[in-house]
């Protein structure tokens, strides 16, 4: 067969839909459960998805290049009511032990009391005390506890998403958030400016109706 009518025949079996990759889709593939349509939340208390909830965290490394790291593992309550989405609340707590980056050694020492002292302080909490909501957005103020010390920040927030999760049947509702707060503000001075004083926290949080 001339290479062009192979080009032309292979074609229409794709656009039919009996190519060997649309058989291979699975149905849960095809649509997708979440959508950022504020009419799928309902009212309620939700707790955080441990799996699915994750803060990444940036610093300057020497001026070389951008470091990150990602903190899993953590718990929370979200309480929302989107008829009046500014009263809503939220509380997070991470482990220190979840907190990993591509070096288990680096891993180690951030549990130090170089960092984050985690035999002493073993948990990050923030607590919101008050949402201001601009649409699909909203600037979370709240109170962020690290090594004990406790500073105010403000999350710029996003709602992205509400619906079904397909794997275990529970509402969801799905937000990103990020900010930027200064270690030495927690008592972690060490090896400033060389690795960057500030750090830049960026947040994509799950959170299930509660049962």
């Amino acid at each position: 067969m001339p290479p062009m009518m192979k080009t032309v025949l292979s074609a229409a079996i794709l656009s039919t839909g009996l190519g060997l990759g649309a058989v291979a889709v699975p149905a849960m593939a095809q649509q997708v459960p979440g959508a950022a349509d504020p009419s799928r939340v309902a009212a309620g208390r939700y707790t955080a998805d441990p799996s699915h909830t994750q803060i990444t965290f940036t610093v300057d490394h020497f001026g070389f290049n951008a470091y990150r790291g990602i903190a899993g593992g953590a718990t929370g309550t979200l309480q929302i009511d989107p008829a009046d989405p500014s009263k809503a609340s939220v509380a997070m707590e991470v482990p220190v032990d979840g907190l990993v980056t591509t070096s288990a050694e680096l891993d180690e020492h951030l549990r130090s009391p170089d960092f984050f002292n985690m035999a002493s302080h073993p948990t990050i909490t923030f607590r919101s005390t008050a949402v201001e909501v601009d649409g699909m957005t909203a600037k979370i103020t709240g109170d962020l506890t690290i090594r004990g010390v406790t500073k105010p920040v403000v999350l710029d927030a996003r709602f992205t998403g509400a619906g079904i999760n397909p794997m275990n049947k529970a509402a969801t509702i799905g937000f990103e958030a990020e900010t930027t707060i200064r270690r030495s503000d927690f008592g972690m001075t060490y090896i400033v400016p060389m690795v960057s004083d500030e750090v830049m926290l960026e947040i994509g949080a799950a959170f299930e109706v509660a049962s």
